[in-house]
């Protein structure tokens, strides 16, 4: 079995690093390197969205990333406990006609023992931006 250091149960240290590492992935826009923080069966809900297993984690990635272009993400600590995590986020990519958006959610993550994600339900919004309204 493989592990993802770090490990539940988590800390306020090892949550935040659990969180930094999940952001510094997304960032790198690779399906298959994400995908390998989460378990084979790992269960998702995200927006309407709702599968499980690796397979599914990479063909969604791979769909979501062809769609949001430019895509940084910045991902903050809500809270924690033993092996769940719930965090706030706001990403900003634009669409394949140049209009922007941001869009902010909230994520909640159930850990198994070896550290990779058993379970994400996120819940997202998008809001069309100006090009002046950057933040990220």
């Amino acid at each position: 079995m493989n592990t993802r250091p770090p490990l539940p149960p988590f800390t306020q240290k090892s949550a935040k690093e659990k969180v930094q590492l999940a952001e510094d992935g997304w960032n790198s826009r690779d399906p298959e390197k994400v995908a390998l923080a989460y378990t084979v069966d790992s269960e998702w809900r995200n927006r309407e969205d709702i599968f499980s297993g690796r397979e599914k984690i990479v063909e969604f990635l791979t769909r979501k990333w062809q769609k949001e272009l430019n895509y940084r993400l910045k991902k903050e600590l809500w809270c924690f406990d033993d092996n769940r995590i719930a965090v706030t986020f706001k990403y900003e990519w634009h669409d394949e006609l140049g209009q922007w958006y941001r869009s902010y959610g909230n994520e909640l993550w159930e850990f198994s023992s070896n550290g990779l994600m058993q379970r994400r339900v996120a819940s997202i919004n998008d809001k069309p931006i100006l090009n002046v309204e950057h933040e990220l």
